[in-house]
């Protein structure tokens, strides 16, 4: 069974399995992050439904993005949802397991590079029974390393890799750029003012030899549990986040 879900205030329609995996507000906020111009390739990597997909390209008219999964029905999902939003002429998706290798796709191509990785390590917790939402969650065949590697293989020298993460695996996230991209940014998103921040989005250049920095990020939600005008920017009205 799908839902029918909206993005961006209403301007992206999403078609996605109403059991497991759903998209999230991470999936909208990381998709800012992208510092793609019209006329740029940009690769999803773990696309699922295509939601990040087509946020990018409803906020950024002129890019065309390739959108890559393992699991082959939500391939079929993400294509008709690209479609449903009259965006297919520039996005596309196709099955490819990064785990095995031999996606199609000529490496060093794209000028960016986006991937929501599975948060836990495998073996982390208990895993949800639902099969779909478990692959999406726990790494299990390609760990973080594996994701990040694929990811900076897949862009141009100086090509931009956008992550988002748990804050915790920070430390993880970035020993996998060391010695494969620089140019790094932290940028935190705090639930609240004052609270730690559960999630980071990561942005690092391929080839870059810049200082890794720490912007000051994005604080969600508001003193009565609204978003703020901010994040409200970005969540419903598909601005960009300045990186």
């Amino acid at each position: 069974m799908l839902t029918d879900d909206r993005l961006l205030g209403g301007r992206v329609r999403l078609a996605q399995p109403a059991r497991g995996y759903r998209v999230a507000i991470d999936t909208v906020l990381f998709a800012a992050a992208v510092p793609a111009r019209a006329g740029e390739r940009v690769l999803n990597a773990g696309c699922g439904v295509g939601g990040a997909a087509l946020c990018l390209a409803t906020r950024m008219g002129g890019v065309a993005v390739t959108g890559i999964d393992a699991d082959a029905d939500l391939v079929r999902i993400a294509t008709t949802n690209a479609e449903e939003n009259g965006v297919a002429d520039r996005v596309s998706f196709r099955a490819a397991d990064i785990a095995l290798g031999g996606t199609g796709l000529p490496r060093g191509t794209f000028g960016h590079a986006m991937v929501n990785p599975p948060y836990l390590v495998a073996g982390a917790g208990r895993p949800s029974a639902d099969g779909r939402k478990a692959a999406a969650t726990v790494e299990n065949g390609a760990d973080l390393g594996s994701w990040i590697e694929f990811c900076v293989s897949m862009v141009r020298d100086r090509g931009s890799v956008t992550v988002v993460h748990r804050a915790d695996r920070l430390d993880a996230l970035l020993a996998v750029f060391a010695g494969r991209a620089g140019g790094i940014v932290v940028f935190p998103l705090w639930p609240s003012e004052g609270s730690d921040a559960k999630r980071v989005i990561v942005t690092a250049r391929k080839g870059s030899a810049t200082p890794t920095r720490v912007a000051r990020g994005l604080v969600l939600h508001a003193a009565d549990g609204t978003y703020t005008d901010e994040a409200e920017a970005v969540l419903r009205h598909g601005a960009a986040l300045d990186i």
